[in-house]
């Protein structure tokens, strides 16, 4: 499978937002993803499901929302309104995380579970055959703009060992630090799905970066 790239809202120019849609739609990515953050379980705030609601309605790329809150269960049905493909819940946010992970899949949507830079991927051992997405997080998360941590290359191929060993279907994401250099870097070690947040965003042209990064 050729890799997929999901540019990062979080870096969009929201006093565009719109033109920015049109650029998301007429782009080769192939889906946008949304970081959700409530200001507990990471140290800032993003945004909500009013403006989200939105997005959605803008937007014509499936949507690969990543909840960095507390209790993300607790939003899934404002989650599922948005038409979302995918619902993304940390590993280290979900007290009861199988429950969580059946409850996205009942809704109709992709689950994901996204790690911490910390977090090793051995914790999914148990339930990595349930799971469509898992997500390293190659920079610590509630921020845009951080340095890519290199130990992220070795978890992908611990990660991709996992899955290759359990038969599982999940999909290797990453998010943090993506660029040129990082990238290549990444699907070479496994990578399927390629978070770029200001890579592409601050792009002189992103549209091409998008292109770019689809071809590395």
């Amino acid at each position: 499978m050729k890799h997929l790239v999901a540019p990062s809202l979080l870096s969009a120019d929201f006093a565009n937002l719109k033109s920015e849609m049109e650029m998301i739609n007429r782009s080769e990515c192939d889906w946008l993803h949304i970081d959700i953050m409530d200001g507990v379980f990471v140290p800032n705030i993003s945004f909500g499901f009013p403006v989200l609601k939105y997005v959605a309605q803008l937007c014509e790329k499936p949507l690969d929302v990543h909840l960095m809150i507390v209790q993300p269960e607790k939003f899934l049905n404002e989650v599922k309104a948005l038409g979302a493909y995918s619902m993304n819940v940390h590993v280290e946010a979900c007290t009861h995380l199988h429950r969580v992970v059946q409850q996205i899949k009942e809704a109709g949507m992709k689950a994901g579970v996204t790690l911490n830079p910390a977090t090793p991927v051995s914790t999914l051992a148990d339930i990595i055959e349930d799971l469509d997405i898992v997500m390293l997080m190659a920079v610590n998360p509630g921020f845009g703009g951080q340095k890519f941590i290199p130990h992220t290359l070795d978890k992908v191929r611990a990660l991709r060992r996992l899955i290759d060993a359990s038969r599982s279907e999940a999909l290797i994401e990453v998010d943090g630090g993506v660029n040129h250099e990082t990238g290549r870097q990444l699907i070479d070690a496994g990578v399927d799905v390629l978070v770029a947040g200001s890579a592409v965003f601050r792009a002189d042209d992103p549209s091409k970066e998008i292109c770019f990064l689809k071809n590395l």
